[in-house]
């Protein structure tokens, strides 16, 4: 009985989810960005920006664990990711254009979003990723 119990509580655990992830690649590097602060802003119904979350990238330039899945929780709305990039040119000794970069996008369904930029020190590029 009391190994049924232990395998019903393991099995109920299961790994957490989110519904929001970011990658950034530096094309003049070759390389994934670390190490790069990400705000995470929302649009509230009077247009306000409101921060949800602030997360710095992994060494492989990722955030994977933005907005997590809760049972009832509703993510859908329209929000904004902010790159602060001039930090990270300014490490690399890099004169850059942007000081930071802002994307804005609409989560319109419960699915997992993915939000990748390509940078360079004067340009950068976004797509819907996966």
């Amino acid at each position: 009985m009391g190994m049924m119990l232990v395998w019903g509580m393991i099995s109920q655990a299961q790994e957490a989810r989110y519904r929001l992830s970011s990658h950034i690649l530096d094309i003049t590097e070759g390389a994934p960005a670390s190490d790069v602060q990400i705000r995470l802003s929302r649009m509230t119904a009077e247009g306000e920006w409101v921060m949800v979350e602030e997360k710095t990238t992994d060494r492989n330039g990722r955030i994977s664990d933005f907005l997590k899945e809760e049972p009832g929780k509703d993510d859908r709305g329209i929000y904004k990711l902010t790159y602060f990039t001039k930090p990270y040119f300014e490490r690399k000794g890099q004169e850059s254009f942007y000081p930071f970069i802002e994307v804005v996008f609409e989560l319109r369904d419960e699915h997992h979003y993915h939000v990748p930029i390509t940078l360079s020190p004067f340009g950068y590029a976004t797509y819907r990723g996966n």
